[in-house]
């Protein structure tokens, strides 16, 4: 294969050891990867806010689960949930039965109501979201909605995935970790992401390449040049990729980025 100009890189269970830290030789390898002119791009379900503190000297993001697109620092692409979808996503949380937390995301924030949140969940927020706005109810936002994220601390497949996938299933519902479901507007994914951001960048997606290892990774996968799920991924990326990578806590993401690179 040619070496990819334009990468995507899923965090936790991807780039990220078992600990959710980046590999330690990640600066050396990303440094010699944009010198021989790869873009590298986090891509992951965690906000924009989130990610930039992460990766404090990057500048292309595809934040939000693809729906914030940042390239050099700008903001280039979002995707809007409708406002009459967001309305059915608040009636849909308000059937069940399982302990939850439901987030509505912006571009710039994170809305939540305090009491819906136990101690398992405020944790998660904390790790995921730097940027938090405390409200009563979800009702009241009325800024634009680019995903809802919804946590629950039995497990998202089981537990969250089958009420919303029947009330909601027309919008994008994918599980993106064992206690988290993003809800999307339809045309949101990492992989629309991927083909907006190569388009910003001026890649042909036939020279992109992407690494993921969830269910939420999977329409990533599916839309780059060439597709990397790592050993510890879900079997149905296992199905679609072009190559297996060594486990993210053997840093796999790294020995497929030194092959390119000759190392």
């Amino acid at each position: 294969m040619r070496t990819p100009r334009l990468v995507a890189l899923d965090m936790d269970g991807t780039l990220l050891d078992g600990s959710g830290a980046l590999p330690p030789r990640w600066p050396e390898v990303a440094a010699r990867a944009e010198a021989a002119g790869m873009i590298l791009a986090p891509a992951s379900g965690r906000q924009l806010a989130t990610l930039r503190a992460m990766f404090p000297d990057r500048d292309t993001f595809l934040a939000e689960n693809g729906t914030v697109i940042m390239h050099k620092g700008q903001v280039v692409s979002t995707t809007e949930i409708a406002p009459a979808d967001v309305a059915e996503i608040l009636d849909a949380a308000d059937t069940l039965t399982v302990a939850h937390t439901l987030l509505l995301c912006t571009p710039e924030t994170a809305y939540v109501v305090p009491t819906s949140l136990d101690e398992a969940a405020q944790a998660e927020l904390e790790k995921y979201y730097k940027s938090v706005t405390y409200i009563k109810d979800l009702r009241a936002v009325t800024d634009p909605v680019i995903k809802a994220a919804v946590f629950c601390g039995r497990g998202s497949e089981k537990h969250l995935y089958p009420t919303f996938a029947s009330t909601v299933g027309h919008l994008g519902v994918a599980v993106s970790g064992q206690v988290w479901l993003d809800i999307m507007s339809p045309d949101g994914n990492k992989g629309a992401g991927l083909r907006q951001l190569a388009d910003a960048t001026g890649v042909a997606v036939a020279d992109t390449a992407a690494f993921g290892d969830f269910l939420n990774d999977y329409e990533l996968l599916e839309a780059a040049g060439y597709a990397v799920a790592m050993e510890n991924a879900h079997p149905q990326l296992k199905e679609i990729a072009d190559r297996i990578a060594p486990p993210n806590a053997e840093y796999g993401v790294l020995t497929v980025l030194e092959e390119w690179l000759g190392a």
